[in-house]
């Protein structure tokens, strides 16, 4: 199937190597964590059910733009308002300009991972009270609460290293973990004062966190150097140590690391790369499953077991080129999330721009609907559709779960990445200020 040629901005390297390069850690042998067999879905916070003065929404974060549109987080998915996100812009740059170093990696990033393009907003979450959303913002490499009312600053907090990346809230919403970039680390908040309540070291690049059995357990996923052009099989060694770190949530101890390389080489998969971009837990979080690096499909493992049970490859698109380094970021598919009863999954198709469903017992991928490089995928607050961001027409498009058929698209800001559930006021239209 022919899908058709849409806007395809090429990934720019950074000006120097050493900019964006993180040291790494060795991994060692830890504990196993225990299973997770019978527990409920894989906690939504922003999914619990709200009170009558806050309404749930989606906050999608408009990367290249610095701000957040707010639409409605099921039926027509309207425009409800906007966010500026970085209400402190001139204060950020004017302290960016003044020191050598951090003004290497703003370039750094600009050129590298931005596509020449500064990232203001990467992920975001609302507070239980609905009161404020808490985003990350990779270029200024820090995490800040904006309050929905006026638009002002509530807190802010400068990660270590010099870039912020994806977060995850904790299922009781009082804490949220953020990935430092260049300084190996994931940094635990809380969510209500922006004061750090823990943090751990993970492999190059920390990427993807998500908390697991209730909240009793903290996966991050390391990337590892994706800002290169040493992407060919034989320089893999080149992309760092990439790995998952599975830290316990409350004393923020690493329980277990575990290395997909051991695993995709013993299901006879040595030509994938193993490094883990987005992933999705089955409901009872027994089985996970991941995108990797230049792969346009995605793999299954058993959480139990400790093993990979099966690989998907899906359709490529014709137009798209093989050419590793023209990939955003090392992602060929970078976007993928579950439905609630854990049937379907809903997968980005980034470079191949298109999104598909597939049926999770089969691995039958249905329609490939076009979208313009697709960049991330959740789930709508009715469960009934897979919300994706393309970045590359800056709008949010619907996917039915059970056609696998387009509902609807939304104009939005400049680069849609992250798109979350949250919740604001009922009778909010946007910020007085800011």
């Amino acid at each position: 199937m022919t899908l058709s040629a849409t806007r395809r901005r090429r990934r720019r390297r950074p000006f120097g190597a050493a900019v964006l390069v993180a040291a790494g850690l060795t991994a060692g042998a830890l504990p196993t964590v225990p299973g997770s067999a019978g527990a409920s879905e894989t906690p939504k916070p922003a999914r619990e059910a709200a009170s009558e003065e806050l309404k749930e929404v989606f906050f999608v974060g408009n990367n290249w733009e610095g701000t957040a549109d707010v639409i409605n987080s099921r039926g027509d998915y309207a425009k409800i308002g906007r966010i500026n996100m970085i209400p402190d812009k001139k204060e950020r740059l004017r302290e960016i300009y003044l020191n050598p170093i951090k003004l290497a990696f703003f370039l750094g990033i600009r050129l590298g991972p931005g596509e020449g393009h500064d990232q203001y907003v990467d992920d975001m979450y609302t507070t239980k009270d609905g009161n404020a959303v808490v985003a990350s913002r990779p270029s200024f490499a820090d995490v800040v609460s904006i309050d929905v009312g006026s638009g002002k600053i509530n807190w802010r907090f400068p990660v270590s290293g010099f870039r912020s990346d994806h977060m995850a809230v904790s299922p009781d919403g009082t804490q949220v973990a953020v990935s430092s970039s260049t300084s190996n680390t994931v940094h635990v908040l809380d969510m209500a004062t922006g004061k750090e309540a823990g943090n751990f070291k993970t492999g190059d690049k920390p990427h993807e966190n998500v908390y697991t059995d209730g909240g009793k357990y903290l996966w991050n996923m390391a990337i590892g150097e994706v800002n290169t052009d040493m992407d060919a099989p034989w320089q893999d060694f080149t992309k760092g140590d990439r790995r998952i770190t599975i830290a316990d949530a409350k004393t923020f101890q690493v329980k277990k690391i575990i290395d997909m390389r051991e695993r995709l080489d013993a299901f006879g998969r040595k030509d994938l790369s193993d490094a883990l971009r987005p992933v999705a837990f089955t409901p009872d979080e027994s089985k996970m499953y991941f995108q990797l690096s230049f792969f346009n499909g995605f793999v299954e493992y058993d959480v139990h077991n400790d093993e990979i049970t099966r690989v998907k490859t899906l359709p490529k698109n014709p137009d798209t080129s093989d050419e590793r380094t023209t990939y955003v970021n090392d992602s060929r598919h970078h976007g993928m999330s579950m439905s609630p009863r854990g049937d379907k999954l809903c997968i980005a198709g980034t470079m191949d721009d298109y999104v598909t469903v597939v049926n999770r017992e089969t691995l039958q991928e249905g329609p490939l609907v076009t979208a313009s490089k697709p960049y991330w995928a959740t789930v709508s607050g009715d469960g009934k559709h897979c919300v994706v961001s393309e970045s590359g027409t800056d709008q949010v498009t619907a996917i039915d779960f059970a056609t696998g058929k387009k509902v609807t698209s939304i104009p939005v800001g400049d680069h849609p990445q992250r798109v979350r559930l949250g919740h604001v006021p009922t009778d909010w239209t946007g910020p007085t200020t800011g």
